[in-house]
């Protein structure tokens, strides 16, 4: 493999010096990342090869983000298997760090908290979800710092990526580096589907082939309010609810059409006239023993 594994905070910041004179580089990408990795992190890591001269992946399980120990342990870890696929997207560097690295003495006392963005939706189901997954990607950002200039001196660009499938973590990341003042380009990815509509996750894996099937009615109901949004209709949301609802191995969470930025439901009126302008139709639900998440961007 070209690609190479550091563990430390020091050697990342060593290692993308080096790489940042020897390619005589301007910029570099971070994709952050909890590991088990499929064609949804492929997509992340192309295109930060593409608009970056030097690429950092990082793969560490946050135990901040799971509320039971059980999860945590059940989390699937392959380094070797998700090296292999950043290497072969032509990412650089690994950043796989251990647990005592990213929380030195135990888990920080001070933590980044996601406040009412936090609160809702996916927060409400997981709460200080948020809290510990912004901690963690604070921290990451700075790991990520470019090591060195950039070839003619200056500073090197600095861009991160997150898929669009977690829209409300992509939010927050997005509000968290504009109201920290983080000198770091955030870069949304579109969601990647398998060849049914199903958004691709790492928790796909424990789905039966039955269970999987059921999943698609997620996707189905996303794609038939972005069908009406198209073509000015009402999203006629009660129909796709029942689509969802129709299908007896989902229990629906929550499923409504909000503002991209603020996650704010947008005026009911956009569910019974033409749809005007741009929402997100976000929707969660349980699927035999999996949560899953999943949106579509809106307009009109």
């Amino acid at each position: 493999m070209a690609i190479k594994l550091v563990t430390t905070a020091a050697e990342l910041r060593a290692e993308s010096a080096r790489l940042l004179a020897e390619k005589r580089g301007s910029s570099q990408g971070l994709v952050p990342t909890m590991g088990a990795l499929h064609t949804g992190h492929a997509a992340l890591a192309r295109t930060a090869v593409e608009q970056n001269d030097v690429v950092v992946a990082s793969i560490f399980v946050n135990p901040l983000q799971f509320g039971e120990a059980a999860d945590l342990e059940r989390y699937p870890r392959t380094l070797d298997a998700d090296m292999a696929l950043l290497d072969a997207e032509g990412v650089d560097l690994v950043f796989a760090p251990s647990v005592d690295e990213v929380y030195p003495g135990g888990e920080p006392l001070v933590r980044v908290t996601s406040g009412p963005l936090g609160e809702k939706w996916e927060g409400a189901s997981r709460p200080g979800h948020f809290d510990g997954a912004l901690t963690v990607v604070a921290k990451l950002l700075h790991y990520g710092l470019p090591g060195g200039p950039a070839a003619d001196g200056g500073a090197a660009a600095y861009r991160a990526y997150f898929g669009q499938k977690d829209a409300q973590q992509l939010a927050l990341v997005k509000r968290m580096v504009a109201d920290l003042s983080f000198p770091v380009d955030i870069v949304a990815v579109s969601t990647v589907r398998n060849a049914e509509g199903l958004a691709l996750s790492s928790r796909n894996r424990f789905l039966s082939e039955e269970e999987r099937e059921a999943a698609l009615a997620l996707s189905r109901a996303l794609r038939l309010l972005e069908s009406h949004a198209l073509a000015n209709e009402p999203l006629e949301l009660d129909t796709a609810v029942a689509l969802v609802e129709s299908q007896p191995l989902v229990k629906l969470d929550y499923f409504d059409v909000v503002d991209p930025r603020t996650l704010e439901p947008l005026a009911e009126n956009c569910k019974e006239t033409p749809f005007r302008g741009e929402g997100l139709a976000i929707i969660a639900a349980q699927v035999g023993p999996v949560r899953l998440i999943d949106n579509v961007p809106l307009s009109s």
